[in-house]
């Protein structure tokens, strides 16, 4: 589902908005269910839902407006009402004329218990509706009814029942089964995400994406953009951003979007790599209406050199390289500069032809050796290479520039708008003075900021390096800032999309920290990602349960407590257990504690390792099924100790540099952090046989996975962090040779302060961290500091490709590369 659409116009119009603490919950999940329940073979129209902004709404003014007929409807019960009458045919408002009665009189029971006005105790309210679901699904009838919504609604809205909610306090087990069966509904789920959407997209925030950037000279219809990137290196995040940026103004306009791959450096670009760039875009949604390569228009590129040699604007240098960029720092003009054009046309035909002299020479445009503007004293436009192409092969010994081929092949295929990223900036001017002297169509240039992200590295450059000298598994692992590397660590594509499109195409350049792009993830996988149960191998608890099943059985229970559509896996118990190390350190004698979806116990018994006093080597429970989980602090998972459990191996992962920002001068090697892979044995319930590669879950209490690989080898679940700043941290810590002062400062302040968080949930019992989980399984023998999950000294190792060797992708090849469905499709 596309939540940045409306839904199809047909006849009815409704528009909602947020009224202090109310939200007309019912009507909008009223009108998903009309049109997910409407077709025009039973008659019934769809409506058109829009949320508007509240901000400026007096009063007095109604949160629903429902437009029909010429007609206006407003208040939320009264468009309902009218909503379940109008659609009869779907059953809103009962069977028959008894069942309306009733439903009416439920509807005004919810609306005077527990509407916006009544903040005093619900306890009798909620107790009549709890005994009325003893033995009913649904308030009236057998199936939902407008009852329902409305009563769904008013509890939602109602301040005091929130807080009844968050605190535990018993509301009734059959008004808690039925609460939360109404909100699993797929069309309430619907309602609730798009209303979110809308109320997010309508405030006027600072993160608002910039869009309103007023192209100029934009005319609906006429606008071309272009996406150009060399295929010498698979696309990052910030290729993927400038993708994204140039399809959705080429979209908003009904205009045209063309993929061009620079091919123009034979040394660099392999076919390898422009497959696998049209692959990720396809990953991320982008279809571009035409394809085209730079290499298409060599020869009139040519052409188009000859002509600026012959208007006196280029001449051909055989100065060596260090000396001409020397003069360029110094703007001193060249030897050459003043040659004549036949003399230029003499040179350039000798680079053409591939000559011992041309080899040493290349075309620089003239434009102006003192200007203040680096990119405008005398650029080098054409250079020869002997090296094969990868579509000519050796047609061509001479290569135009991408300074010189893009603004002429944008002018030649029609681009109306370029929009790139403004490290480009300094070119701009150069871009304009190449269409001018070649008297070439007129584009214009928007340039926006280039994602740059703490730890990170976007060079294609310093990201083959890691490739080539193996500390990572190749240009798709997980470390990487590439496509293919974050949606391998467990990114989504609806994520990634939805965060750079709430970048805009601002040109504020800033230096943008992960954890708003893995918490838009979190808010993606939470909903559906089924829950499993893992427990670390290393020092594993045995457990025996004293009053235990004297056999071995399964129980089938849902693998998302919330989402009952995730579906079931089978949970077995036994009075033989495994627990984690970590869990049953922290027990005591005789307390009382939570095993997750079994029931409370007692600790009988601790029993202490021979070898180590510290380590718990079993325990004794026993099972008090009638306790109360509300009043326990310890809520612990477990696994059966049965053959069914399966092997497992959890991944998670550092920064592969020490330094939040390389400087200009920052030597790479000096920056590597020294381990960034870490490996963790343990072992899973068995359910997780049923994965496929690319599936994401959550291990409880230990956070959310992806599995890497098939589920016939050990799986191998990469850890994917949820924007919490423990799972942001840097492991090896801030570089502190050469990192300056104010980085010191705000990074010891950030430590401060996560310091602070983790002492609260070392207090609290929280979960088990998932970097000190990874931590305990390190062989110490090279560690020489392990400090609140914190690891130093400990030597870099190299990776092995995970996948072998990566094969080259060809177009009759379907991409193994797995998808990231929308998940309310």
């Amino acid at each position: 589902m596309d939540l940045s659409k409306t839904i199809q116009i047909m006849a009815t119009k409704i528009f909602f908005s947020k009224q202090g603490n109310s939200i007309p919950y019912a009507n909008i999940a009223l009108a998903y269910y009309i049109n997910g329940q409407s077709n025009e073979s039973n008659g019934t129209q769809k409506i058109d839902i829009e949320w508007k902004d509240s901000s400026n709404s007096k009063n007095n003014e109604s949160n629903v407006e429902l437009i029909v007929d010429n007609g206006k409807i407003v208040d939320t019960e009264n468009v309902a009402r009218y909503l379940a009458r109008t659609y009869k045919d779907l059953g809103l408002y009962g069977s028959d004329t008894i069942s309306s009665t009733l439903i009416d009189q439920w509807i005004d029971f919810a609306l005077i218990n527990f509407g916006p006005k009544n903040l005093k105790d619900l306890d009798s309210a909620l107790d009549e509706v709890n005994h009325h679901l003893t033995l009913r699904t649904f308030l009236v009838d057998y199936k939902i009814t407008l009852a329902d919504i409305i009563l769904w609604e008013s509890l939602k809205n109602s301040p005091v029942f929130k807080h009844m909610l968050k605190s535990g306090k018993d509301i009734g087990i059959y008004l808690t089964r039925w609460y939360n069966y109404v909100s699993s509904l797929d069309f309430i789920q619907e309602s609730l995400a798009w209303q979110t959407w809308s109320a997010e997209s309508s405030k006027p925030r600072k993160e608002q994406p910039n869009m309103n950037i007023g192209l100029t000279n934009a005319e609906l219809g006429k606008v071309v953009t272009r996406f150009p990137p060399e295929p010498s290196g698979y696309l990052h995040i910030g290729h993927a951003k400038a993708a994204l940026l140039n399809e959705y103004f080429a979209r908003e306009y009904n205009g045209k979007f063309i993929l061009r791959l620079d091919d123009t450096n034979p040394s660099k670009e392999k076919q390898e790599f422009e497959e696998t760039i049209k692959e990720d875009l396809s990953h991320l949604g982008i279809c571009p209406d035409a394809i085209s390569h730079t290499s298409n228009y060599f020869e009139e590129l040519y052409q188009y050199a000859i002509k600026i040699i012959k208007k006196g604007l280029a001449y051909v240098d055989d100065t060596d390289v260090n000396t001409m960029r020397e003069q360029r720092m110094d703007g001193i003009a060249s030897k050459c500069r003043d040659l004549s054009i036949e003399e230029n046309l003499q040179r350039f035909d000798d680079m053409f032809k591939g000559t011992e002299f041309g080899l040493n020479c290349c075309l620089r445009a003239k434009i102006d050796m003192e200007n203040l503007n680096k990119a405008l004293r005398d650029p080098v436009i054409y250079r020869c290479n002997l090296l094969s192409h990868p579509r000519t092969g050796n047609q061509w010994k001479i290569y135009p520039t991408y300074d010189f081929a893009c603004p002429i092949v944008d002018s030649v295929e029609g681009v109306t708008h370029a929009l790139r990223t403004n490290e480009y900036r300094d070119r701009n001017a150069q871009y304009d003075w190449i269409l001018n002297a070649l008297d070439l169509r007129k584009v214009y240039i928007w340039d926006f900021s280039r994602l740059n992200f703490v730890y990170t590295l976007l060079s294609k450059r310093k990201l083959a390096w890691f490739v080539e000298k193996g500390f990572v598994s190749g240009w798709d692992d997980p470390r990487f800032p590439t496509v293919r590397g974050i949606l391998r660590r467990g990114m989504t594509v609806e994520a990634l999309k939805k965060y750079i499109l709430t970048q805009g195409a601002s040109q504020n350049t800033v230096l943008l920290e992960w954890d708003k792009l893995w918490a838009i993830n979190k808010s993606v996988i939470d909903p559906v990602a089924p829950r499993h149960t893992t427990v670390l191998e290393k020092d594993l608890v045995k457990v025996n349960i004293i009053n235990g099943p004297e056999n071995i059985y399964s129980k089938d229970l849902p693998k998302h407590k919330k989402n009952p559509d995730v579906g079931t896996k089978k949970t077995w118990y036994s009075s033989k257990i495994l627990i984690d190390q970590e869990d049953a350190k922290t027990f005591d004698i005789e307390e009382e504690i939570t095993l997750m979806d079994w029931g409370n116990a007692f600790v009988k018994a601790i029993h202490k390792s021979t070898s180590n006093p510290e380590v718990v080597s079993e325990l004794e429970l026993q099972l008090h099924l009638e306790g109360d989980f509300k009043k326990t602090k310890k809520k612990v998972t477990w696994l059966a100790d049965i053959p069914e459990v399966i092997k497992v191996v959890l991944v998670d992962y550092d920064y592969l540099i020490t330094k939040r920002k390389l400087e200009e001068n920052d030597e790479l090697q000096d920056y590597v952090t020294e381990q960034s892979e870490f490996l963790t044995d343990a072992l899973a319930d068995s359910n997780v046989r049923e994965l496929k590669k690319g599936n994401i879950i959550q291990f409880e209490r230990k956070g959310y996975y992806i599995l890497d690989n098939d589920i016939n080898e050990i799986p191998r679940f990469i850890s994917i962090p949820d924007g919490k700043a423990s799972s942001m941290a840097s492991k090896a810590g801030e570089n502190e040779n050469t990192s300056s002062k104010s980085s010191k400062k705000q990074v010891k302040k950030e430590e401060n302060k996560q310091g602070k968080k983790d002492n609260k949930k070392d207090n609290s019992n929280a979960d088990v961290s998932s970097v000190r989980s990874i931590s305990a399984s390190i062989d110490t023998t090279n560690v020489n500091a392990i400090d609140d999950g914190v690891i130093s000294n400990i030597k870099m190792y190299r990776v092995p490709g995970i996948y072998g060797n990566f094969p080259i992708p060809s177009h009759d090849k379907i991409s193994k590369m797995y998808n990231s469905p929308n998940i309310y499709i």
